[in-house]
Formats: structure tokens, C-alpha cells, sequence
């Protein structure tokens, strides 16, 4: 049988103990990635392992959850002792502790730089050699060779100079050492080429330069030519300050005191084969001093040298910048060269606007240099009078047809007395409560704006007549619409008005006053209609005209002629080309024989400005004039025996068009409200709805009748007074148009920018550019009747901005001029 018995015993299981297995760590290198983990045995998991003496060198670290030693050494170490201890997670903890060394040996060394860049004869020459691994500092030394000339190697591994000689691909050797214990050496082979100097002179800053005489420029050259550049200017004239410039450095150029077209050449100061050139265009032109140019209205500037029919096009040409303005500019822009203004000289844009004020511009820059209100104590005006608000809303003038709007102030286009230094200039104003209205003539200093002494005069005149009910007619500030450009003549300022939108009671009125220095005096005075009514001087804006024997040239508009009839009232000159004498007598006079359908069916004969005057040099007629207005009839004529009434009495009568047909009842052209310009013996008029002509003036002192050539482009109302550029030569010329139909005012068929256009003049067919090809050329909205002014390379288009017509306000920028060039 089975037998049992029990007994009791104890089991112990401890834990095993914990030791630190790693005996030794791998090498590193400086500069390369290390790792080594640290490894353990017995005790409980998980370990947690520091370092207890010695430190790790740098870029190197242990993680503490891990044993991971890792990083990139930076830094060379041999043998260095560490003590790492590593500690279980069991209760109690057992610790273990290991001493290990580490040795991180410096990188190999090693030459980077496997090839060098060419170096020139004469041209410094410098290129820094580069190695890595090793200990730094390097040494370098040139172990086989030689360098080229002119050439070293420095201890830095710099090598440096100036080469004396070419070479090819010239062989050497270099040799690095580091500073390391024991040192490391290495050596690479290079080779260097050095070619001929080759200098460039790649360009001129700027590329295109027009100045006036004595007018400074600030140039600069581009060039690969250490010593840099010498400058000079032919044909020999003016002067350049220094003669030398290094690559970049500006230099003044100063252009000479003739004009011409000069070349303006940088050239090598090491190589005088290298060079570079551009043209400078220096022009005599004194100014643009009033309407059209000049007393003829030729509306030529036959002193540009700048701008030719090979540059402009919209590649070279285009809007250079553009001065804003107050007001609407309906006046044209004028020009005079090297004022000194503010202590510089400079070329001065002189702008008035329609909110009675005048600009002072830098004409290259556009700078506003000063602005004055016409209308403030200063300039004569009695507080609170503003601008006459005119156009549909709330007008004071006119009868609300909006002929120009949003406001009344300087209408006409202003002159300038460059001999006194004095601008003259016609403002509208209306006192605080609209009921008292002035017009003053001002003489501004045109360095300051300043009143000069004795200026502004109120206008006022009386004038014989039955107009008015009366015996006397009293000029009326309110009702005459100064529109007509003033005339300069023989220090006399003469000044013509017409009517704000027909309204009743107004005239034609001519007034001359002269300026002593310290006072104005009206010298005479002259109402064309003083029975009628009537007969008012608008000629576009066109200025009246003069010849060399100081006669002025004039056409009015509709109202009753009675200047041939035997019995009084026969001095109403309605619908008539007028020529006055200095003391404003009608000394000759000229009507068409259709002027009562003229009156009758409102065909002005003077809406048209071309009073334009052909100075013969000798001989008899020796001063011819020739005019037109909305029927499209030409009419020249002998200006010292005009002829009277009938168109018998004209030299010449043809229509603007194309085909030959006669002046007549009936017949009409291509409606002129514009005047002409006339250049190299051609007439150019653009008429509404029409091309731009050009009419060739003949040996038998009459025009060609059917246009020698036309544009492709037509212009709308009211056509386009056009201006001609060109040299004294006669080369280059060009006709300078403004497509205005779009001017915004509700009698406008639309609101756009002005559109200047630019032809060949000895072939209007030839278009050359347009503000209209490139979005970034487009002007300003357009104004009627503006005129472009031309001079200097540039060309100044008054606008109203961005003001589409509305209220004074409306729109952010109100009136401008802008300015079209050369690209720079």
C-alpha cells in the first residue's frame, strides 16, 4: 500500500546583476557623421545611461533613454577618457559603470579648387584656392610651376596679380599643409589661362539726350576697363566734367552754345579702338513763348534736332511723365529755355488751367517749381471770388449748353514777354455772391509767379454804338468769352473775345494794353459789331496774327456786315478777315460773298483760326494771309490790300478737301475750327470729320488745291490744330496732331483721352505713332481746341485728366499735361 508525507521548503529568484557590456567605441572622423550605442545585461529594463566623467567632444551627445551616442564631431580628440554609467529600473536599482575612450581623427585632407578662371593681360587677376579636412590653418606653397607672369601664390593660397603675358592653359603645382599633429599634405595640379584684355564700352546712360544750349546732362558709361573711360563731344563745343570716369560714375556734360545734332563718345582709356557713342540733340530754341509759335501762328519749331522720323515710334517714343493740374487745361502749354529758377537752371513749362491758376513745371522732369492763384488777394482779387461756374448745372455764363465746362478761368492760351521776363495772362472770376464778374489782365514774373508791380488790371472799354440800345457799348466781363489767344506785338499785349454759347448781349471785342513796368494803360480798343451785336473773335483758340509791319490779322464770326455800305452804320465787320493797325483801326478787311448765308445759317467765317501769315521776302503782296471757318473755304489773300467784300477780291478761294471744287454757295469742305500750320512751303489743317491736309504752297505764291498727301485717320469735331517739328535744314520734319473729339462736355459725342498723332510731314500717309497703340501712352480726356506744344525732344498735351465733364471735384485728377519723349 501507498505511503504520503508533507514537507515545508522556500524559492528565491533574484534578479540577474547588471553589468555594462560595451568594452570599446569606434573611431570617428571630424566632419562625418558618428553613431555607437551603448549596451547592457542584467538588472531591469528600461536603462537610463549618463556620463559621469570626461565630456564628449563637440557635435557629439548621448541620449539618455537610449545609450545613443551620435552627432558630427567637429573637433579632433585622441584617446579621450570617458566614464559612462548606466542604471536599471528594478527596486532596488543596480548601477554599472564602464570607462571606454573615444578618438575622432581629423579629416582627411583634401584641394577642392580643380579648376581656375581665365585672367586678362592687364586685368587684375585674383582667386582664392580652397581645401577641406585637415586642421586649419592652412599653409600653401607653389611646389611646381611657374605661375604666369605677374602672378603669385600667398602663403593664404591667394593667388593674385596683374598677368604681363598671355599664356595657355600654363601648368603648376600647389601644395596645402594643415596644422594638425602630425601634420596632413596634400598637392593638386592646375592650370591657368591667360587671354589678350578684351575692353568693352557696352553703353551710354542715357541712350538718347536732348538739351538746350548751355543745358547740363548727367551721363555715365559702361565699361569692362579698369582705367575707364575718356569722354569727349563732336563737333568740338560745350564741355565734360571729369574727361575720365571709371565704369558707372556719372559725368556733367554741358552742351555747347550752338546748336546742332552732337556725338557724345566713351572711350577706353587702356584701348582707344573701344568705344561707345550716342547722339546728343542740342537746340537754340528760346522758348515757345506764345500761341502757334509765333506772330505768323505757323505753328513751327524748325530748331528741333531730337526728334526725327526714324526715333519716333513706340519703340523709342512714348509718355514720359505727366504734371497734374488743378483745373482743365484749354490754353496751350508754353515753353522757355534755361531759367534759372530756384537757384537752378533749368527749362520751364509754364500751364494755366481753368480754375484760375498758373503752373510753374521743370519741362524735363516735371517738377511743379511754383503755382499761383490768379484769383487771390496777392493777384488782385477781392476775397471770396472763384472761377465762374459754367456747363449744365448751376452755370453764371452761357445758357447752360455746357461749351465749357465745369468752370470758367483761364480760357485762352497765355504770352510770355521773355525780354522782361514776364508772362501775361487773362483770368475770369465772380465775386461770393455771383453777381459781380471780372476779367484781368495780369503780368506775372515768370521766375516767381509773382504779381509785378502795378498788375492785375481790371478790363473794362466803351466803344461808340447802338449795340446796346445806347450810343456807347460797355464791354461785359460776363458775357465775352476770352477764348482767343493773346498777341504779342512790339510790347503791345492785344486781347479778342466772343460770346459764352451765343448768349446775348455780346460783341466782338479787341483791346491792347501795354505794360510799363509799374503800371497798365489801355492804348486802344475795338468793337467789331458795335451796331449788331455779334461778330465774335473765336478762331479756335487761334491768337490773333502779325506781320513784319506790325499789322494785326484776325476773322470774326457771324453777325451783320455793313463795312461797304455808303451811309453809317458801316463799321460792323461781322463774318470778316480783318486786318488792324497797332492803334486797333480796321486798315483792311476782307468778306466772303456768301457772308450773309454765313450769318443766316450760322457758318462762321471766324470760327476757324487760320489767320496765318506768309512774310514774303520781298516783292508785292509780300504779306499773305490766308483763313477759313465752318463752310471749309480757304480764303488767301493780300494782306496789305485785302480787297473788301466778294470772293473776287481773294487771291485764292479752294475747299478743304480732296477734288477740286469751287468756293461757292453750296459747297462746302471739311468744317475748320482750327489753325493751320505751315512748313517747307505746306499748309496742314485738319477739318472736322476729316484727314489731316497738306496743301503745297507754289511758285506763283497761290497753294496746290488738291492736298498733296492726307492721313489715314480722320479727326472729329472740332479737326486739329496741328504743329510741325523739324531742323533748319528742313529735314525730319513732323506733324504733331490732336484727335481731341472726344472732350467730355454734353455737346461732346463722348468722353476719352486726348490722342496725339504723330505723321511724316512730307507724307501725312506716313503715320509714325499714335498715343493710342500703347495703353501706357494714353493722355489725359481730352480738351477742345488744344493745341500740342514741341520742343526740346518733347512734346506737352494739356488735358482735363481723369474729369469726365462733370461738377468741379468729380473725377481725382482734374486737369493735366502730359508729356511725351524719348525713352531714357
Amino acid at each position: 500500500p501507498t505511503q504520503s508525507a508533507t514537507a515545508a521548503l522556500t524559492l528565491t529568484i533574484t534578479t540577474a546583476t547588471l553589468h555594462l557590456t560595451t568594452g570599446t567605441l569606434p573611431n570617428g572622423q571630424v566632419g562625418s557623421a558618428y553613431s555607437a550605442t551603448l549596451a547592457a545585461s542584467g538588472g531591469t529594463t528600461p536603462y537610463s545611461w549618463t556620463l559621469v566623467s570626461g565630456a564628449l567632444p563637440p557635435g557629439l551627445s548621448l541620449n539618455a533613454s537610449t545609450g545613443l551616442i551620435s552627432g558630427t564631431p567637429t573637433t579632433a580628440v585622441s584617446g579621450a577618457a570617458l566614464t559612462f554609467k548606466v542604471t536599471d529600473s528594478g527596486s532596488p536599482t543596480q548601477s554599472a559603470t564602464a570607462a571606454l575612450t573615444l578618438t575622432i581623427t581629423t579629416a582627411a585632407l583634401r584641394i577642392t579648387t580643380s579648376a581656375l578662371p581665365s585672367g586678362q593681360v592687364g586685368v587684375p587677376y585674383s582667386v582664392n584656392l580652397t581645401v577641406t579636412g585637415g586642421t586649419a590653418p592652412y599653409t600653401w606653397t607653389l611646389t611646381a610651376g611657374p605661375l604666369p607672369g605677374g602672378l603669385s601664390l600667398s602663403a593664404a593660397g591667394v593667388i593674385s596679380g596683374t598677368p604681363t603675358a598671355v599664356v595657355t592653359a600654363a601648368p603648376f603645382t600647389v601644395q596645402v599643409t594643415d596644422s594638425g599633429s602630425p601634420p596632413q599634405s596634400t598637392t593638386a595640379n592646375l592650370n591657368l589661362t591667360v587671354s589678350p584684355y578684351v575692353i568693352t564700352v557696352s553703353a551710354i546712360s542715357p541712350k538718347t539726350a536732348a538739351l538746350t544750349i548751355t543745358q547740363t546732362l548727367s551721363a555715365s558709361a559702361t565699361t569692362s576697363d579698369a582705367a575707364g573711360v575718356r569722354w569727349t563731344l563732336t563737333p568740338a563745343g560745350g564741355s565734360i566734367s571729369p574727361t575720365t570716369s571709371l565704369s558707372g560714375a556719372n559725368v556733367t556734360v554741358t552742351a555747347p552754345e550752338t546748336a546742332g545734332v552732337y556725338t557724345l563718345t566713351a572711350t577706353s582709356v587702356t584701348d582707344p579702338t573701344k568705344s561707345f557713342s550716342i547722339k546728343v540733340a542740342v537746340t537754340d530754341l528760346a522758348g515757345v513763348f506764345t500761341y502757334h509759335n509765333d506772330l505768323a501762328r505757323d505753328g513751327a519749331n524748325t530748331q528741333e534736332y531730337a526728334l526725327t522720323t526714324t526715333n519716333v515710334n513706340t519703340t523709342s517714343f512714348g509718355k514720359l511723365f505727366t504734371c497734374q493740374v488743378d483745373g482743365a487745361v484749354y490754353s496751350q502749354p508754353l515753353w522757355v529755355a534755361n531759367l534759372t529758377v530756384a537757384g537752378v537752371k533749368r527749362n520751364v513749362l509754364f500751364t494755366a488751367t481753368q480754375h484760375d491758376s498758373l503752373y510753374a513745371f521743370d519741362a524735363d522732369t516735371g517738377a511743379q517749381l511754383w503755382k499761383v492763384s490768379l484769383i487771390d488777394a496777392a493777384h488782385g482779387a477781392a476775397s471770396g471770388e472763384t472761377t465762374v461756374p459754367s456747363g449744365p448745372t448751376g452755370h453764371l455764363v452761357g445758357a447752360g449748353d455746357g461749351d465749357i465746362t465745369p468752370e470758367v478761368g483761364v480760357t485762352s492760351t497765355p504770352v510770355v514777354d521773355s525780354a522782361a521776363g514776364v508772362l501775361y495772362v487773362v483770368s475770369k472770376s465772380v465775386n461770393a455772391a455771383g453777381t459781380t464778374f471780372y476779367q484781368r489782365l495780369h503780368a506775372i514774373d515768370y521766375i516767381t509767379g509773382s504779381e509785378q508791380s502795378g498788375s492785375p488790371v481790371v478790363i473794362a472799354a466803351t466803344y461808340p454804338g447802338t449795340g446796346s440800345g445806347g450810343t456807347t457799348v460797355t464791354f461785359s466781363a460776363r458775357q465775352q468769352n476770352q477764348r482767343s489767344g493773346l498777341a504779342l506785338v512790339n510790347g503791345t499785349v492785344y486781347i479778342a473775345w466772343a460770346s459764352h454759347e451765343d448768349t446775348s448781349p455780346w460783341f466782338g471785342w479787341v483791346m491792347a494794353y501795354k505794360y510799363n513796368g509799374g503800371s497798365f494803360s489801355q492804348s486802344a480798343a475795338l468793337n467789331v459789331t458795335p451796331n449788331v451785336r455779334g461778330g465774335g473773335i473765336w478762331m479756335g483758340g487761334g491768337a490773333p496774327s502779325a506781320d513784319s509791319a506790325g499789322h494785326l490779322y484776325l476773322i470774326t464770326g457771324n453777325g451783320v456786315f455793313d463795312a461797304n455800305s455808303g451811309t453809317a452804320p458801316n463799321n460792323d465787320y461781322g463774318d470778316s478777315f480783318l486786318q488792324l493797325t497797332a492803334g486797333l483801326t480796321v486798315s483792311s478787311y476782307f468778306a466772303p460773298s456768301d457772308e450773309a448765308s454765313d450769318d443766316t445759317g450760322d457758318f462762321d467765317f471766324g470760327s476757324g483760326g487760320s489767320a496765318l501769315v506768309l512774310n514774303l521776302p520781298s516783292g508785292s503782296p509780300q504779306h499773305l494771309v490766308i483763313g477759313g471757318g465752318k463752310d471749309g473755304a480757304l480764303y488767301l489773300l493780300n494782306g496789305d490790300s485785302m480787297g473788301g467784300k466778294g470772293d473776287a477780291n481773294a487771291r485764292q478761294c479752294f475747299l478743304n478737301r480732296a477734288g477740286n471744287v469751287p468756293c461757292g454757295v453750296g459747297n462746302h469742305g471739311a468744317g475748320i475750327f482750327a489753325t493751320a500750320a505751315f512748313w517747307n512751303s505746306t499748309l496742314y489743317i485738319a477739318g472736322v470729320n476729316g484727314p489731316l491736309n497738306a496743301f503745297v504752297f507754289n511758285s506763283s505764291n497761290l497753294f496746290n488745291t488738291l492736298p498733296a498727301s492726307q492721313s489715314p485717320s480722320t479727326f472729329g469735331f472740332p479737326g486739329s490744330t496741328p504743329s510741325v517739328s523739324a531742323t533748319p535744314a528742313a529735314s525730319n520734319g513732323i506733324v504733331w496732331a490732336l484727335n481731341n473729339s472726344q472732350y467730355c462736355t454734353p455737346q461732346s459725342p463722348g468722353c476719352g483721352p486726348a490722342v496725339l498723332h504723330a505723321y511724316d510731314a512730307t507724307n501725312l500717309a506716313s503715320e509714325l505713332w499714335n498715343s493710342s497703340l500703347v495703353t501706357t501712352n494714353a493722355a489725359g480726356n481730352a480738351v477742345k481746341f488744344t493745341v500740342p506744344t514741341v520742343a526740346n525732344g518733347k512734346v506737352y498735351v494739356g488735358t482735363r485728366g481723369n474729369n469726365t465733364g462733370g461738377v468741379y471735384g468729380s473725377g481725382g485728377v482734374y486737369g493735366e499735361v502730359d508729356v511725351y519723349g524719348l525713352k531714357p
